[in-house]
C-alpha cells in the first residue's frame, strides 16, 4: 500500500476499525452521534431496496437484563459486552419477505418522489428477485439475512468514521433471544448483535496491528 492510498479518510477509518474486547463503561454515546447511527442504518443498500429488516435498541437496563439473561454456557464469554458497551442492537430479519412487504417499498418510493403514482405497477417488477429466493412455503431468510449483513457493514464503517467502537456478535443462543424478544420482533428473526460504544484503554485488541491477508492472494486480475 503507497502512501497516498494510507492517507486516504476510508482506509484511515478502515485501519483504525477493531472488534472491542472490552468496553469503558464511563462513557456514552451522544445523542448527536445515535441520530447519526441511526440515519446510516436507515440508509443502508439492500437488493430492490427490499429493507427486509428491524433493529431493535436496546437502551433501558430492563432491556439489557432481558438480553442479558439469553446467554448460557455455549456463548457466556460474550455477555460482559451488554452492560459493558453503551448501546445493544438487535439485527432482525423478515424471514418470510412477501409481495406485500414489497408494496411498503413502491409507495414509499410513490412519497419520495422516486417513482410516478401511474408507474406503480413497475415498481413491482423487481420483485422477481425475491421470487427466486423463496421456496414453496414462501421461507427466504437466506436472502434476507443476507441483506442484514449489508447494513451491518455499512454501519461499521459509519462508526469508525465517528471513532465509535463496536462488536458484531453472532455468538448468541437465538432460540432464546427470539423467544425473549418476540414481541418486539413481531415475526421477524434475529441472530446477530452489535454492541457499540467506547472500548476500554486495557483492551487489548486495539493495541495490536491490523492483520489481513495480501492483497495478492483474495484479488485476482482476469
Amino acid at each position: 500500500m503507497n502512501n497516498k492510498t494510507a492517507e486516504h479518510l476510508i482506509i484511515k477509518d478502515l485501519l483504525w476499525r477493531r472488534t472491542a474486547k472490552k468496553y469503558d463503561t464511563s462513557k456514552k454515546i451522544s445523542k448527536e452521534n445515535l441520530d447519526i447511527i441511526f440515519e446510516s442504518l436507515r440508509l443502508s443498500p439492500s437488493s430492490i431496496n427490499s429493507q427486509p429488516w428491524k433493529f431493535i435498541v436496546l437502551d433501558s437496563q430492563e432491556s439489557k437484563h432481558r438480553m442479558f439473561n439469553t446467554f448460557d454456557d455455549r456463548c457466556r464469554f460474550n455477555q460482559p459486552h451488554i452492560f459493558e458497551s453503551s448501546l445493544v442492537i438487535l439485527f432482525a430479519y423478515n424471514p418470510n419477505y412477501t409481495i406485500t412487504d414489497h408494496a411498503k417499498v413502491v409507495d414509499k418510493s410513490i412519497v419520495d418522489g422516486r417513482l410516478n403514482l401511474e408507474d406503480r405497477e413497475n415498481g413491482f417488477r423487481a420483485f422477481v428477485f425475491a421470487e427466486l429466493n423463496t421456496d414453496k412455503n414462501g421461507y427466504n431468510a437466506n436472502w434476507t439475512k443476507a441483506q442484514l449483513y449489508i447494513a451491518l457493514g455499512n454501519l461499521l464503517h459509519s462508526l469508525a468514521r465517528l471513532r465509535i467502537d463496536a462488536t458484531p456478535i453472532e455468538g448468541i443462543v437465538t432460540e432464546l433471544v427470539n423467544k425473549e424478544f418476540s414481541n418486539e420482533l413481531d415475526g421477524y428473526q434475529c441472530d446477530l448483535l452489535l454492541a457499540i460504544g467506547y472500548s476500554h484503554e486495557d483492551d487489548v485488541n486495539k493495541k495490536l496491528p491490523k492483520s489481513r491477508l495480501s492483497r495478492e492472494s483474495i484479488i485476482k486480475f482476469i
